[in-house]
């Protein structure tokens, strides 16, 4: 199983701004320190946005904050709103039509819901150096 570039730099984003918290930081701040391309973290940042987890400022002193204390947002959060449903498989869940007569089912779906666990266990203000 392998996590996209979204979840990759859209946690050193997040993390970012957890040590900062609660004060705002540019995107350019942000994509200078993390060295991730602006354009594509102000696509990441939208999404973060979309999905509850910053908020932004518009305008000369504006910026992204997270959207509450980093003890609150689990790195499994992030991860579902930057790459869809955390699965070791793309037959896992609701995605698989033949999943009650398939015994290696039972395989992928403990092993999703262990990743799943351990992922949400991850607190932001964990991840802070």
């Amino acid at each position: 199983m392998r996590f996209s570039t979204k979840a990759e730099y859209g946690l050193k984003a997040m993390t970012n701004l957890a040590q900062c918290y609660p004060e705002q930081k540019t995107i350019g701040e942000i994509a200078k320190e993390e060295n991730i391309s602006q354009k594509y973290l102000e696509r990441l940042m939208g999404l973060l946005r979309n999905g509850g987890v910053v908020q932004s400022t518009k305008g000369k002193q504006g910026g992204y904050v997270l959207d509450r204390d980093p003890k609150k947002i689990t790195a499994g959060e992030i991860i579902e709103i930057l790459d869809g449903e955390i699965a070791p498989m793309r037959c896992v869940g609701k995605f698989c039509a033949s999943e009650h007569k398939c015994p290696s089912s039972i395989v992928w779906n403990k092993l999703g819901v262990q990743i799943k666990k351990t992922l949400y266990d991850i607190k932001l203000n964990t991840l802070i150096k």
